[in-house]
């Protein structure tokens, strides 16, 4: 298992410093594994893994000192992704959480910043989590990298930080980021309107965990606050925002709470202001051969599928159930532990649900679907895989073939160094949040300590296996939607 893990995870996917956590877990787990063998306590052999790894990881500069961005020289494939699209240094990022200094645009000082972070923070399980939630992940370090690269995803597949076009063709003053985290999607954003020529847009921060860095000193306009957005009314005024990012809230937002989230964005957006929501299931299934494709409303999104090695996604589109045993199985204890705390563990179907139900404050409502595999498919050597990028009946459609060709061709002896570090990426986010929820998934799947053990391992060399692991077309789906706020013109004639 160690030399799998840690095959998988080098050269070309993470940091040194990522490798060596990584690697510090591995050998953790293994130590325990060993523990229980010799007939060790599984409580005390679990203690001393946690303080194995602790003890590893302490000398290691990006797990010591707290980063909420990706590591300098984090690369993926053959493409340093981090390093391509950001210009962050961890060397810069100081002031985090547990650190002297301010992180928010006030005037927090860093004693009182460590004493807020202590009042939200608890520590279970040799992690750091929110006290006194229902949120199941935990919200350190290595949380934190796994959804600053879902970010990263996102951003790869749906081609910018922000997929509305009117975004595009009227870019924001004013932006509020909810959940920010670690800000990672702000900084992206930031970069993407520079690029544009606007360097001057506000932008906000809000989360009930101060792990937000002080953009400031990157030459961003930006303001942190700490509330816990479950409370409301938010602390802003009314139409404040002209563009609000509701990223990876699934798991804060239970089930029949969407209302309250939606009323606090419209209330907060100005009229003609846009409200964006991306998100992803937690539970994966399993694209089926040759999807058809869906319906081309714009070229760009056509040839940014071609690129990157994803699948549109519309109704039409054929899925399965997973058929890796081991993804199934964690679906079925996913899907199990999310329903027993009223959140949803297929969000994409939900929030469309959310944004159409407000036909009276929202127009111009649209979304982008896409399934990224978690592996190269066993039919995508054949000589038709392409289908989804060739079969079009409109002109844009039938352009975009004739330029693909060659590319097609030569694709179906292999993935690009860019479609597979996107497919690679994929998947060790989905390992990693299996791993955040493990002690959710431990008492759901009513496994021991060494039970667990042996099934993570065994799921672990299945995954990395390419002539097992995820071939079968197993999927991680992401999706944005958006939708604008109707001035007063635009509202319907009441009935």
């Amino acid at each position: 298992m160690e030399g799998q893990l840690y095959a998988y995870g080098a050269p070309n996917i993470l940091s040194d410093d990522q490798r060596r956590e990584i690697r510090a877990r591995v050998q953790a787990k293994i130590a325990e594994r060993k523990a229980l063998e010799a007939g060790v306590d599984p409580a005390l052999a679990a203690e001393r893994a946690e303080a194995q790894y602790l003890e590893r990881v302490s000398s290691i500069p990006s797990v010591a000192t707290p980063s909420g961005l990706p590591p300098r020289g984090a690369e993926i494939g053959t493409t340093p992704l981090y390093r391509k699209h950001s210009r962050h240094d961890s060397a810069d990022m100081q002031g985090r959480t547990g650190m002297s200094g301010s992180v928010s645009s006030g005037s927090t000082t860093g004693s009182s910043r460590e004493e807020s972070a202590l009042s939200v923070f608890e520590l279970r399980h040799g992690r750091r989590y929110l006290r006194d939630t229902l949120y199941p992940l935990p919200v350190d370090l290595a949380e934190m990298q796994r959804q600053n690269l879902r970010t990263l995803l996102g951003c790869e597949i749906f081609g910018r930080p922000v997929c509305a076009p009117r975004v595009t063709r009227q870019i924001p003053q004013r932006v509020l980021d909810v959940g920010c985290g670690g800000a990672y999607w702000s900084a992206r954003c930031h970069e993407y309107f520079t690029s544009l020529g606007r360097r001057n847009v506000a932008f906000t921060g809000i989360d009930i965990a101060p792990l937000a860095p002080d953009l400031k000193r990157q030459g961003m306009d930006w303001t942190f606050v700490q509330h816990d957005i479950r409370k409301a009314p938010w602390p802003f005024d009314d139409e404040t925002f002209d563009l609000i990012m509701f990223k990876d809230m699934s798991l804060i937002v239970t089930l029949g709470g969407g209302a309250r989230f939606m009323d606090e964005c419209i209330r907060l957006l100005r009229p003609g202001g846009t409200l964006e929501i991306w998100d992803s299931d937690h539970c994966l299934r399993a694209l089926q051969p040759h999807p058809p494709p869906p319906t081309a409303r714009q070229r760009a999104e056509q040839e940014i599928a071609l690129r990157t090695g994803t699948f549109l996604v519309s109704p039409g589109t054929p899925f399965a159930p997973a058929p890796n045993k081991y993804l199934s199985q964690a679906n079925s204890w996913i899907s199990t532990a999310l329903d027993n705390r009223k959140l949803p563990p297929f969000p994409c179907t939900r929030i469309a649900e959310m944004v159409y139900q407000e036909p009276d404050d929202l127009g111009e409502v649209d979304y982008r679907r896409v399934a990224i595999p978690l592996a190269e498919l066993r039919w995508e050597h054949e000589r038709e895989r392409p289908r989804h990028a060739r079969s079009r009946s409109d002109a844009d459609g039938l352009q975009l073939r004739d330029k693909g060709k060659a590319k097609l061709r030569s694709q179906s002896q292999g993935l690009s160094s860019e479609q597979l570090a996107i497919r690679q990426t994929a998947l060790l986010t989905v390992i990693q949040m299996i791993e955040s929820l493990e002690p959710l998934l431990k008492e759901t799947s009513g496994k021991n300590t060494e039970e667990w053990s042996h099934w993570w391992g065994s799921m672990m060399g299945d995954l990395m296996d390419p002539q097992k692991g995820a071939s079968n077309g197993e999927c991680l789906e992401l999706g944005a939607w958006w939708a604008t706020k109707l001035d007063d013109s635009d509202q319907p004639l009441s009935r």
